[in-house]
């Protein structure tokens, strides 16, 4: 039989009479049964549950909150919603238990009160269902953390390579900016790596613990562009998700949201655009609802904007909203100097073929690529050097193997590249130079290889391999 106690509280001893006796029939599927009234006090307990507990037989619990005798317990919650919790799983000092939870209403839907009940006390029952579960837990733990890394910045301002007296006023720049929070508008030619300043910029900055967002406005449809920007409202349109999906503006919201090639923003989405930086608000596509943002935009754009702004391509006052902080990145032509140090850092990147040790760059190389004019900039500059190490017949690479991964080149040098490389007289003379500048960076760096490879402009892996070449000891 059960445990039968007058119950208390604002249960009606009707609905407590109809619970017990469901109880009765159900007996031997559970293992312990409580009820509680509308103040998620305790009304009821049966024996079992008593014992499942152990509580001493001449302690009462009736009348007491059901957090005093189960901490755990979620029945204040079923009371307060009405609404069930079929099927949980309760800790009980160093027991899982297995938990049912149902509300108990009147005739008129008003809920009274609540039982909760232990179908069984052993979760092996459930091994299956909890492994499939913490599967997908993980899953959801990996999807996430993925998702997170990829709205973090992937760059800072020290991968932006150069020695030139132009990268140093850049980067100090970057670092001045970087502790402003107003729009920053970086103008450049393509590949000169602009993308990876504002990765810069951001990590450098107050948010560089939020999301760091980029959209190429080059690379989305108009159509797609004010979803992509501001996000769907629940059932905006045909065959549109139930739940609302965030825009770019929700994703980025406390860290930088990067405008990648700006200039090819329709006019349509600028005069939006420009609503969200002067009121720091955004309303879903098919919503009503208006949401505060916080974040700072960075934009991008390889073309002449002020032209286009002249032209009224481009809104005169987005260009004014966007352009407070300016910075002009210089093109790989004005910097010449940072060829060598650039190089040997993109050859860092390329994996050598079999067990070569690593890329050499010769001088002549070197000389070679600073004639060129580079309208790709470092982008051109990585395919060279990946082209030019695929065909590389050793990890040596010199002017003749550039120009076969550069024909342009070869106008530069005419048809007979060879004897670039292979002049005895020349290859001695770079030789013996390098040497002299080996020792004398050394002399500099008080015998410190690592100073003296810095003071050259070259990876200290790049410098062990020139010293083991001339004969200087490693």
């Amino acid at each position: 039989m059960i445990e039968q106690t007058n119950p208390i509280g604002a249960t009606p001893p009707r609905l407590v009479e109809a619970a017990m006796g469901v109880f009765g029939l159900l007996r031997e599927y559970f293992e312990g049964a409580i009820m509680v009234d509308a103040q998620a006090r305790i009304s009821w307990i049966d024996r079992r549950y008593r014992t499942l507990l152990g509580l001493p037989r001449d302690f009462n619990p009736i009348g007491r909150p059901v957090e005093e005798i189960l901490p755990n317990s979620m029945l204040r919650k079923v009371v307060e919603t009405g609404r069930p919790i079929l099927l949980d799983i309760m800790l009980i000092a160093d027991r899982q238990l297995v938990v049912c939870r149902i509300p108990l209403k009147d005739e008129d839907g008003v809920v009274q009160g609540a039982i909760g009940f232990v179908f069984y006390d052993n979760v092996d029952y459930l091994e299956p269902i909890l492994k499939k579960l913490e599967a997908l837990q993980k899953q959801l733990s990996r999807a996430q953390a993925a998702l997170s890394r990829e709205r973090q910045t992937k760059y800072s301002l020290s991968n932006f390579v150069g020695v030139s007296e132009m990268v140093t006023e850049l980067k100090s720049q970057i670092r001045r900016f970087a502790l402003r929070d107003g729009p920053a508008l970086l103008l450049g030619e393509t590949g000169t790596g602009k993308e990876l300043l504002a990765h810069a910029i951001h990590q450098a900055s107050d948010r560089a613990e939020g999301p760091f967002v980029a959209v190429n406005m080059a690379a989305v449809p108009e159509a797609l562009l004010e979803s992509e920007f501001f996000g769907v409202a629940p059932g905006a349109y045909t065959g549109a998700d139930r739940k609302l999906r965030k825009g770019k503006f929700e994703l980025a919201h406390g860290g930088t949201l990067f405008l990648d090639e700006i200039g090819d923003m329709p006019l349509s989405i600028q005069a939006k655009l420009l609503r969200v930086l002067q009121e720091g608000e955004i309303e879903a596509l098919g919503s009503n609802a208006l949401r505060k943002v916080d974040v700072r935009i960075i934009a991008a754009t390889s073309q002449n904007i002020e032209r286009m702004v002249a032209e009224r391509a481009f809104r005169a006052d987005l260009y004014y909203r966007i352009a407070v902080l300016t910075i002009n990145v210089p093109a790989l032509r004005d910097r010449v100097e940072d060829i060598g140090p650039i190089c040997e850092r993109l050859l860092e990147t390329i994996p050598p073929a079999g067990e070569l040790p690593g890329w050499v760059l010769e001088p002549e190389a070197v000389s070679l690529l600073e004639r060129y004019d580079w309208p790709g900039n470092v982008r051109e500059l990585r395919n060279v050097l990946e082209r030019a190490a695929a065909i590389a017949p050793s990890e040596v690479l010199d002017a003749a193997v550039i120009v076969k991964a550069m024909p342009a080149l070869r106008e530069m040098v005419g048809d007979a590249p060879a004897p670039v490389a292979d002049s005895g007289a020349l290859a001695e003379t770079l030789a013996r130079a390098e040497r002299e500048a080996l020792l004398d960076a050394l002399r500099r760096a008080d015998g410190q290889k690592a100073v003296a490879a810095r003071l050259l402009g070259v990876s200290r892996s790049q410098f062990y391999e020139k010293l083991k070449r001339h004969d200087l000891g490693v």
